[in-house]
């Protein structure tokens, strides 16, 4: 099992550029299924998630070609749909949450597709009700094997358009939905759909290969569909979770860093968030500049409550920022109530920094008070095991922060979603071995 060994107590100078959204890299690769015609995609981050449904798609039969470390061509104009009742499918699929999106382009393209539990982050239940209720709107028939723990999919009067409240805002789902919707006959209305930037990259992406969809960055999508698809070239924008996770690095190991094209405009709130947490950011151009020279207190409400810190789908704050802030607070002056709302297991990391000596008390397995200690290097070096990748860069984090040196093991969860983490911190001046 690989490990990084920290040593804490580094400050960081220089600049850095946010590898392209992991996240958004994962719904558009799954959308190359829509059309048999070449579709580019740019600034892909070198990701074990990523890499990994590149090559299930590969399996799949779609003809992948990287022009470069970061940018693949993919062309599926000769899918082997047998691939998908195989074991080695199975065994794929169920290993990467993305997997779930091939399932809205097969179904619209194809007319069946075989959906795996998928795997990811051990974080909480994860439904998938949204997307099979959604997709069964339209048209799809579902029948569970049992035996080989897989949902066989099929359209046998193809898909049609319906109108649709979705029962949770699912970044997902929406995907997948919006995916099958655009190859199906007639007019499809998505409401309660999630409106993240990714989907918005996905739908105007999907737009430039000659969808109809209306709506775009709201909550209510109508799509027309239409017989095909065409190929096209899209670029990722900036990963606005590496973007809080460098934040949180530099406000913790009190640094100077430069955030060098980090997509402002599509940050929502996360800039403003950090800021209530007293870290000294400011926003230049496209770039966003920390300055961390002295200790950041947190904030209070106006009626001088304790500062609550939730997350919410877009234009919330991203459930997957939650764990930055938690271990930013740690050393900050002052206390805040982190309120993870959307998964039930996502906190439960932080019996590690509490015995790196952080002031956390777990209120329940969704809300943790955390009474920061008002001091840099306040937290003391430990051996660590990475649960999942939002946790993992959190620990990575706090390390980082901590005085001595740490070990942190499992960090293959890390590298899921953090493209060669430890190399570029170095090159800032941080300390991380990879044994």
């Amino acid at each position: 099992m690989s490990e990084f060994i920290v040593e804490g107590g580094h400050r960081l100078q220089g600049s850095i550029e946010p590898q392209g959204a992991k996240n958004e890299a994962l719904q558009v690769i799954c959308a190359t299924l829509l059309t048999s015609e070449a579709v580019t995609i740019s600034n892909l981050p070198d990701i074990a998630d990523v890499g990994n449904l590149i090559d299930l798609l590969s399996h799949l039969g779609v003809k992948t070609e990287y022009l470069d470390r970061h940018t693949c061509r993919f062309k599926a104009d000769s899918v082997d749909l047998a691939f998908l009742h195989s074991e080695d499918f199975r065994k794929r699929a169920e290993a990467l949450r993305g997997s779930v999106m091939v399932t809205g382009p097969l179904v619209a393209r194809f007319g069946e597709a075989v959906l795996p539990k998928p795997g990811g982050d051990k974080i909480g239940r994860r439904r998938l009700d949204t997307h099979l209720l959604g997709l069964e709107k339209i048209g799809a028939v579902f029948e569970y094997d049992s035996s080989k723990r897989v949902f066989n999919i099929s359209a046998p009067k193809g898909l049609h358009g319906v109108y649709m409240l979705l029962d949770e805002a699912s970044v997902t789902g929406t995907a997948n939905l919006v995916m099958a919707a655009v190859l199906a006959e007639g007019t499809t209305v998505i409401y309660n759909a999630a409106c993240e930037p990714y989907v918005q990259q996905l739908c105007k992406m999907l737009v430039r290969m000659g969808a109809v969809i209306e709506g775009i960055g709201s909550n209510l999508l109508t799509i027309t569909g239409v017989p095909e698809l065409h190929g096209t070239t899209h670029s990722l924008l900036p990963d606005m979770i590496e973007v809080g996770s460098f934040i949180g690095i530099a406000a913790m190991t009190g640094s100077c860093l430069t955030l060098k094209n980090v997509g402002v405009r599509d940050l929502g709130i996360i800039p403003d968030a950090f800021a209530r947490l007293g870290i000294n950011l400011q926003v230049n151009g496209d770039d966003i500049i920390i300055d961390q020279k002295e200790i950041y207190e947190i904030e209070t409400f106006i009626d001088g409550s304790i500062m609550t810190v939730a997350d919410a789908p877009w234009p919330g704050l991203s459930p997957d920022l939650l764990s930055i802030f938690l271990v930013a607070a740690t050393q900050a002056r002052g206390s805040v109530l982190i309120h993870q709302k959307m998964f039930e297991s996502r906190l439960f990391f932080v019996d590690k920094l509490i015995d790196m000596g952080a002031r956390i008390i777990l209120c329940d397995p969704h809300r943790a008070a955390v009474i920061g200690s008002g001091k840099f290097n306040s937290l003391r070096a430990s051996r660590m095991v990475s649960p999942d990748i939002r946790a993992g860069i959190a620990l990575l984090i706090a390390a980082m922060a901590a005085k001595g040196t740490s070990r942190i093991e499992n960090i293959d969860q890390i590298d899921r979603g953090y493209e060669r983490i430890d190399e570029r911190l170095n090159s800032l001046g941080a300390k991380i071995i990879r044994n």
